[in-house]
């Protein structure tokens, strides 16, 4: 690592590392929840009318796609920290603030995720005409995740070159 300056202090890279937890941590909780919420739907109304798992799957699918929103942000934010480099106090808090960005709305969408999808599995076993409406409430609660990932991706560019 290079000197040590005011404006490259030794703590800064703990600001990245926060970043790549962050990002990890809240959007795969998110994720998770998503994924457990809505499958306990899938596993009741697997019990009445298995014919219909395959289609109440999507909910599952969309909370797993969360959790790749954080990866992504997460590797792009470690590939810039390097014992070998220099990393300013801006990169570091930059970093933080993209992790943050895409772990809390991970987190929301993971939630709204699993509450639509628990709702949607169980009156789609009643109802089979609310499929539609259900994936369309399920996109726009994913969008909330991707969301957060552009404006991680945008963050995360202010700190090279």
């Amino acid at each position: 690592m290079t000197d040590i300056t005011p404006l490259n202090p030794i703590h800064a890279p703990f600001f990245g590392f926060a970043g790549v937890a962050f990002a990890m941590i809240l959007s795969a909780t998110g994720a998770a929840y998503g994924t457990a919420k809505a499958g306990i739907a899938i596993a009741g109304v697997g019990t009445f009318a298995p014919h219909l798992i395959m289609k109440s799957l999507i909910s599952v699918i969309m909370s797993g796609i969360i959790a790749v929103y954080g990866l992504v942000i997460a590797v792009l934010i470690a590939g810039s920290l390097s014992p070998q480099k220099s990393y300013s106090l801006f990169s570091g808090v930059v970093h933080l603030a993209a992790g943050l960005s895409v772990g809390f709305s991970g987190l929301a969408a993971g939630y709204a995720i699993g509450i639509v999808g628990n709702a949607g599995v169980r009156a789609f076993l009643t109802q089979p005409k609310i499929y539609v409406g259900m994936v369309l409430v399920l996109i726009f609660a994913e969008v909330l995740g991707l969301y957060g990932l552009i404006v991680g991706l945008i963050l995360n560019t202010k700190t090279s070159g």
